[in-house]
């Protein structure tokens, strides 16, 4: 297990210590109004960690503390980590962005585009360019998800058996092929859409460098920094430490566990699932952080060049749009106005337009059960929130929890 404790005194590294008190003065409020089961927030400045703070329960029922070893369902923010996988890679030489992803998995040489119809009569048409590398990395690719709920092809998602899970003894080879049969929303690189791209980018991993994607993030991100406790599920003899799933009850709003998709972290998945399938704990995403401010390095380890990372974080979308404009509308907490995208982060690159207190360049990502992590470049800070409620969408936490973080800074 990955310690994770205070490392330096806030008041050193730029932060009023009451002022901080804040965060969890607020956040407290979720917890004992019964709309959260707990959480943690750990915030580091050059690296230290300078605030450190947990409250609430991971188990409600069994009346279990929330600890710092907690195992969390990170769900979406396993895609920053499948994009560093794949772009290590990129630096050997394994691909272009500009590769079409039917090099690597043949049946989206096939795919098609939506054009009209219905999700029982799609009307469909070829696509004018193919689905590259690079827009699997930007959410650029027209694929989406099934619990969208916006458009046919979400339904045929969904009628496909990919809403939250995906159909029992599929493999993520197979799972890529169904995706490629199914039409794209739009022509590639013409539009954003949140989508299972990056589980499509974690089977180029596999393809590109003959392991499986468990295999290849255990060996070359988590044993390499130290992240001992990240996988894609929790083995029986850790199963304690996983924190329960909940999603608000619609009558109340308040927390209800959730064991239909909570459950599944205790088993083996059927398909590794590199935009949404992890499991960790704040010390092990904490340490990812660490090397995302470190420019790819972490002490004396280096992942990926730091011109590789500052690449990764510029906004790709084309005319350097943001996602208000380029995206296609989601049902979301927060605004995607001022925010653009890179490879795999979003990127903000207008705080005014964002209404948030931030600073432009700061990237990260967010999960399903409501985490968040970002960095912040120009701050030299990171923030890292911790829970289990699925959707993200119910409570803007997020945004809150940027204005508590960022109005304690005071040098």
């Amino acid at each position: 297990m990955t310690a994770l404790d205070l490392e330096a005194d806030p008041v050193e590294m730029g932060l009023d210590t009451r002022r901080l008190l804040r965060v969890e003065d607020h956040l407290k409020g979720y917890v004992d109004k019964g709309l959260l089961p707990g959480w943690i927030v750990v915030v580091s400045r050059a690296g230290k960690v300078v605030y450190l703070a947990r409250y609430g329960q991971r188990d409600m029922e069994a009346g279990l503390a929330l600890e710092t070893d907690t195992r969390f369902r990170i769900y979406s923010m396993t895609k920053p980590i499948t994009s560093i996988a794949a772009m290590m890679l990129y630096e050997k030489g394994a691909f272009e962005l500009t590769d079409p992803v039917s090099k690597f998995i043949p049946s989206f040489g096939d795919a098609r585009v939506w054009h009209t119809g219905s999700s029982l009569v799609p009307v469909t048409q070829p696509l004018v360019e193919p689905v590259r590398i690079w827009h699997l990395l930007t959410h650029t690719s027209g694929l989406t998800y099934g619990f969208h709920y916006a458009h046919p092809v979400d339904e045929l998602y969904r009628k496909a058996g990919f809403e939250w899970t995906h159909p029992r003894g599929m493999d993520l080879a197979a799972c890529c092929d169904c995706w490629a049969g199914l039409p794209l929303l739009f022509q590639p690189g013409s539009e954003w859409n949140y989508s299972v791209a990056t589980d499509v980018l974690g089977r180029v991993v596999e393809v590109v460098s003959k392991e499986s994607l468990d295999s290849f993030l255990a060996e070359q991100i988590f044993n390499p920094l130290g992240m001992t406790d990240t996988g894609f599920w929790v083995s029986a003899e850790h199963k304690e430490k996983l924190a329960a799933l909940y999603s608000p009850e619609p009558a109340t709003g308040l927390a209800k566990r959730n064991d239909l998709l909570g459950a599944l972290a205790l088993e083996p998945p059927g398909y590794l699932s590199g935009g949404g399938g992890l499991i960790s704990t704040a010390a092990d995403y904490h340490r990812f952080m660490k090397m995302l401010l470190g420019e790819g390095q972490l002490g004396g380890t280096r992942l990926i060049g730091p011109r590789t990372l500052r690449y990764m974080v510029k906004n790709h979308l084309p005319g350097d749009r943001d996602l208000q404009e380029f995206g296609r509308p989601l049902y979301a907490e927060t605004s995607f106005s001022g925010v653009g995208f890179g490879l795999g982060f979003s990127v903000l690159k207008d705080p005014v337009a964002n209404k948030v207190l931030a600073s432009p360049g700061e990237y990260g990502w967010g999960g399903a059960a409501s985490t968040l992590f970002w960095v912040d470049p120009a701050e030299e800070l990171t923030t890292l929130f911790l829970t289990q409620l699925l959707p993200s969408s119910t409570y803007p936490i997020r945004s809150q929890l940027r204005q508590l973080v960022y109005q304690a800074l005071i040098d």
